[in-house]
């Protein structure tokens, strides 16, 4: 089924549309499970604990990726809905340029910075040492990382879902494969994961710049340009609230380390390592659904087209609620065999995990409202917005509950801080749509 930005999008063709990006997202997230079982099995609980220690500033400095390819694809759509196709094509290849040179910058203040940031943090003697070690190879591919995240969003709006996935197939293959290879077969431990997890993020990063790099058949191609600061700046701001999500997930997830080492030691920095690795499998659903339904909302917006606008809201509601609702029963159903899957050699731990499963269940069935409200102002190229709900569902909302819950309610209102948050954000998502529905033509 050949399928445009342009066209009527029914149930079935929203469908066909968007599923190449969600299995893009799952897979991703899968190869990061997998990663997670290696290190778990073959390496050992501390170690899982180290990685999950410094992930959260990995994820710091990977948001950019996720800025510019929201922000720039926002962009590109919009520019594409109104018939500028070399206009678009500059923008493109500026957002691209300016993602490689940012990541460049960052990997190398990062490399620099870390010990002297895990120590910040709380790190105990066990955790420095492997955090360190992990987190260098990771941050030394971060240029990568970035470019596959832009990636995972621009072709998309090249009309090119399908080779995004296949791209994840590709990465996620190299992942499995180098890990087998450098954790089970060389013996290299941390170092192994992290070098298996940053060649495949170069797979998945540097294939798209061959591609556009040379005549192809997408909407999108590199061309000569200079950059321009003024619609760099606007697709900054389109994606403001990506980075808004990577760098508060990125303190939230310090915060829980900080809290649950005093609570529960290293068992709880592992525990909430299992439950984050399955949350993010369990919203990648949600991501990509908003990543590949993006493009149509910035499209229609930009060609002015709220007949369509209001076709697509509708129906990405119904999928929204109804994806949330399985997941939600999915948590509670699977929690045992996906606690005991990764920590069941450890029966403490496996409660633990199982546990917070549970309650992590009511997150999971109202956070693709949120993230589906910022995802619909980032289209719409309202950044504002979008950033203000991304900021109120994980750094306002969620910092405050992580502190007080457990004040509150002793250690176990540590794990009912993300529902919580969720449940206060859903009043701001609701509210920025009602405001705003006029002004663009959604509903």
């Amino acid at each position: 089924m050949s399928i445009q930005l342009s066209d009527h999008f029914t149930y079935r063709r929203l469908s066909a549309f968007v599923i190449p990006t969600i299995a893009m997202m799952v897979l991703t997230s899968v190869y990061t499970m997998v990663d997670a079982l290696f290190i778990s099995h073959y390496v050992g609980d501390i170690a899982l604990a180290a990685v999950n220690f410094v992930f959260p500033v990995i994820m710091l400095l990977g948001g950019l990726g996720f800025m510019f390819g929201t922000g720039g694809t926002a962009l590109v759509a919009k520019t594409l809905g109104q018939k500028d196709n070399t206009r678009a094509r500059q923008y493109f290849t500026q957002i691209t340029l300016l993602a490689v040179l940012l990541g460049c910058a960052m990997a190398g203040m990062g490399i620099l910075l870390l010990p002297q940031v895990c120590l910040m943090l709380g790190g105990t003697d066990k955790l420095i040492p492997d955090a360190v070690l992990y987190g260098r190879i990771m941050l030394a591919f971060l240029p990568c990382c970035i470019l596959q995240c832009s990636f995972q969003s621009l072709l998309v709006a090249a009309e090119k879902p399908k080779m995004a996935f296949w791209l994840s197939v590709a990465g996620g293959v190299t992942n499995v494969v180098l890990d087998l290879l450098f954790i089970t077969l060389f013996e290299w431990g941390l170092a192994g994961a992290a070098l298996a997890t940053g060649m495949s993020q170069a797979v998945a990063g540097l294939v798209p710049v061959l591609y556009f790099s040379r005549q192809n058949n997408s909407l999108l191609r590199f061309v000569r340009t200079k950059l321009e600061l003024r619609p760099m700046m606007q697709a900054c701001c389109n994606g403001a609230s990506e980075l808004v999500t990577g760098i508060s997930a990125s303190f939230i997830g310090m915060l829980y380390n900080y809290q649950l080492l005093q609570y529960y030691g290293e068992d709880g920095v592992a525990a909430y390592g299992v439950v984050m690795y399955v949350a993010f499998l369990f919203s990648s659903i949600i991501f990509g659904y908003d990543m590949g339904s993006s493009p149509l909302f910035a499209y229609n917006h930009g060609a002015e087209n709220h007949k369509e606008l209001r076709n697509l809201f509708r129906k990405s509601l119904v999928l929204i609620s109804s994806g949330g609702f399985i997941l939600g029963v999915a948590a509670v159903s699977f929690s045992y065999p996906l606690a005991y899957l990764f920590v069941g050699y450890n029966a403490n731990l496996t409660e633990l995990a199982q546990y917070a499963f549970c309650v992590f269940s009511v997150y999971f069935a109202l956070h693709g409202f949120n993230i589906f409200a910022s995802g619909l102002f980032t289209a719409m190229n309202n950044g504002f917005i979008s950033a203000l709900i991304a900021f109120s569902r994980t750094f306002l909302f969620q910092s405050a509950a992580v502190i007080l819950l457990p004040l509150l309610f002793g250690a176990g209102g540590i794990w009912w801080s993300a529902a919580a948050a969720e449940l206060l954000a859903l009043f701001i998502s609701a509210f920025c749509i009602l405001r705003y529905r006029k002004r663009y033509g959604y509903l």
